[in-house]
């Protein structure tokens, strides 16, 4: 039960204001008191923010004219309006809350923040759920990439379709400031946090999995990736392209191109977009295409080394190359029946001693991979001059690709150990373990979850689209009434409510401590970056170029470039991140806002 009493106070002969208090009176007991008592509590609390929401509307003001009185001892006022106050704050689609005050517009931020992170998280459960009924390829490669580039694109889109286009110069900041604080908030904090959440004991260049016990050693603990991460690292330093372009006007100091390398800028982006989909389409087919010639490599390492121990002599001439006698002399006592031709039954048996090392390959795959490549007739048999050739060229191949230290001549054993650790290394950034586990999962009530996949998209885009434009202007009247500038604040806060979901998810995956978590964790981090330079990118050019803007970010663009370029070189070269690499990248977070404080304000950088 509410009661409001309202009285009048007149003050000052020219001021009439009315002042309203509140009481609340408890309802009745019952036997859910603890529960009536938290309901009601959380009534007060949202009933009293709503309502200083809406006080900060109220204001006194003076009256210069139509002064009345009825006689009494106290003045009847007329209050005209004013069109300046008035006018100060404009209520987004006509009733949702605005304020002018620098503690209403910090909570509107927090409340629509709030809001585009529930949006964010909505659309990554409902991705997730996607890719788990329909696999990757084009979901997981189309969708799930712009679906979560998606409140960022809403946040930039908004930022400057607002108003005319002085207006749209002025709040066209805050998705610059969300486009380079996304960036430099995924590859800075949440890469350092992810290396050192997940950090194991590193030996041999590789982290052992769930091996913990070096506490925090900078060079002794860390995380390994596969290689597959520094492909997508390199794809991110690619991706930032674009801003090269667009830039290239201000480095040469020029005004008359800077329309045009927009629209340049726009159609690169776009394409790499593109691209970047494409790749994501088909990597899936590339990684299996990569893995089964990691797996023929370690079926030729195998034969060869059998080989090795059945010879009666070296496989190797003194001269290194290949000795066709002893060749023969291992056909001859594999041929069993001595027909001349190896069947796929002698070559079972001669498969079945062989012991495949780091892969899981049972000996008929290994029968025919070697069937398909000694088996030129294609017969279904080898004869003793397919053999010879077929395991030449074999030693040949292994000794091009042995590890460098010098030439091993006849010694067989010296290059076959060679071929075995170039393999092994390959192996090891190719396949990290998993891959072929998740294929065979079978969706139970894959309707349902259908279902709820598209209604979380659904809910995701709508709450992105609906608030996206009442958080920018809260940034820009926050902005406004504490003369900070809106690229720090949206650098700073609004990241935090559309990278949230992703940046927790990420962490929470990156400390089950495996290489492979580990490398799917920053695959996504270098994913996401990505997306932020095409599709973000591509939004705010597009909006740049239609609205006939002005591009003057150079500051932003250049730690936008500093970071990516660092991180994604850094990344593309090595597999191993020890725990020192972590105070590096997290330390570029403050650096990239001292930057660009100094060049815009002390420097005075456009």
């Amino acid at each position: 039960k509410t009661q409001i009493k309202t009285h009048t106070n007149v003050s000052h002969p020219l001021v009439h204001t009315t002042t309203m208090s509140l009481s609340f009176t408890s309802p009745p007991r019952s036997r859910s008191r603890s529960r009536s008592t938290s309901n009601h509590t959380l009534f007060r609390f949202l009933f009293i923010a709503i309502a200083a929401i809406l006080c900060t509307h109220a204001h006194a003001r003076f009256v210069s004219h139509d002064l009345l009185s009825d006689g009494s001892d106290f003045s009847v006022l007329r209050l005209p309006t004013d069109p300046a106050v008035e006018s100060a704050c404009e209520q987004t689609y006509g009733f949702l809350p605005c304020t002018t005050t620098v503690l209403g517009n910090l909570f509107l931020i927090i409340v629509y923040g709030f809001l585009m992170y529930t949006a964010a998280t909505f659309l990554s459960n409902g991705s997730e759920l996607l890719l788990e009924i329909l696999g990757p390829g084009i979901v997981g490669g189309l969708f799930l990439p712009i679906l979560g580039a998606l409140p960022d694109a809403m946040l930039i889109l908004v930022s400057g379709l607002s108003g005319s286009a002085e207006v749209a110069q002025s709040q066209v900041a805050v998705g610059m400031g969300l486009l380079a604080g996304s960036t430099v908030l995924l590859l800075t904090i949440i890469w350092g946090t992810c290396v050192i959440v997940g950090k194991c004991d590193i030996e041999d260049s590789i982290a052992l999995d769930s091996t913990d016990t070096r506490g925090f050693s900078l060079t002794g603990s860390g995380i390994s990736t596969d290689i597959w991460t520094s492909y997508a690292a390199r794809i991110m330093v690619i991706s930032v392209i674009p801003f090269v372009i667009v830039q290239l006007p201000q480095m040469l100091n020029s005004t008359s191109g800077r329309h045009l390398a927009v629209l340049i800028g726009l159609v690169i982006s776009v394409c790499l977009l593109i691209s970047y989909c494409l790749y994501q389409i088909f990597q899936p087919w590339i990684q299996k295409r990569k893995l089964e010639y990691i797996k023929h490599k370690h079926v030729i390492l195998g034969l060869l080394r059998h080989l090795k121990m059945r010879s009666l002599g070296k496989l190797l001439k003194d001269n290194g190359e290949p000795d066709t006698d002893v060749i023969r002399k291992l056909f001859a006592t594999i041929d069993e029946n001595k027909d001349g031709h190896l069947t796929h039954g002698e070559m079972t048996a001669l498969v079945v001693g062989i012991q495949f090392e780091e892969i899981d390959l049972d000996h008929d795959d290994a029968v025919t991979r070697i069937m398909a490549d000694f088996d030129t007739s294609r017969n279904q048999l080898i004869d003793e001059a397919e053999f010879v050739n077929g395991v030449s060229r074999w030693l040949q191949g292994a000794k091009r690709s042995k590890v460098q230290g010098g030439d091993a001549g006849a010694h067989t054993v010296k290059f076959l150990s060679d071929f075995h650790t170039e393999t092994k290394r390959e192996h090891d950034l190719l396949d990290v373990g998993g891959q072929g586990d998740e294929a065979t999962e079978v969706v139970e009530n894959a309707t349902w979850i259908s279902i709820k996949a598209g209604l979380l998209l659904l809910l995701g885009a709508l709450i992105a689209a609906a608030f996206a434009d009442p958080l920018v202007g809260a940034v820009d009247d926050f902005s406004t009434a504490t003369n900070i500038p809106a690229f720090f604040i949206s650098f700073i806060f609004l990241p935090l409510a559309t990278n949230s979901s992703e940046a927790v998810s990420a962490i929470i995956f990156a400390s089950r401590d495996k290489r492979q978590t580990a490398s799917l964790t920053f695959s996504e981090i270098y994913g996401a970056v990505t997306m932020n330079n095409v599709l973000c990118l591509s939004v705010f050019l597009a909006l740049v170029y239609v609205r006939g803007l002005t591009w003057d970010f150079s500051s932003e663009v250049l730690v936008i470039l500093i970071v990516c370029v660092v991180m994604g070189v850094f990344a593309s070269f090595r597999t191993v991140f020890p725990l020192w690499t972590s105070i590096l990248a997290i330390l570029l977070y403050p650096f990239s806002l001292a930057l660009v404080y100094v060049l815009d304000y002390v420097f005075g950088w456009s």
